[in-house]
């Protein structure tokens, strides 16, 4: 038995090109079960999943295609920091 996601889950999926893109752009996001969905396909692919319900909430409300606001340049950018160093130390492995 799968647990019912509730409304309050959400997810949003980033990407950076930093030679296309001037900031990060959303590409997916949404509450409940396409919160599921999102992380789901992140899980499949590899992808490196951060829990942040509080920038998750902020990031949901941009339109997916959009750059994020620039309000949230400085916690975006922690994040992908984060990330980037994650990914480092694991493929030094």
């Amino acid at each position: 038995m799968a647990a019912k996601p509730t409304s309050s889950e959400k997810a949003v999926a980033l990407l950076y090109d930093p030679e296309k893109d001037a900031a990060p752009k959303i590409v997916a996001g949404g509450r409940g079960n396409i919160a599921r969905k999102i992380i789901s396909r992140a899980e499949e692919a590899g992808v490196h999943i951060q829990h942040d319900p509080e920038l998750a909430e902020l990031l949901v409300q941009v339109p997916p295609g959009d750059e994020i606001p620039m309000e949230l340049y400085q916690a975006v950018a922690d994040l992908l920091s984060f990330v980037y160093m994650a990914d480092k130390k694991y493929q030094q492995r």
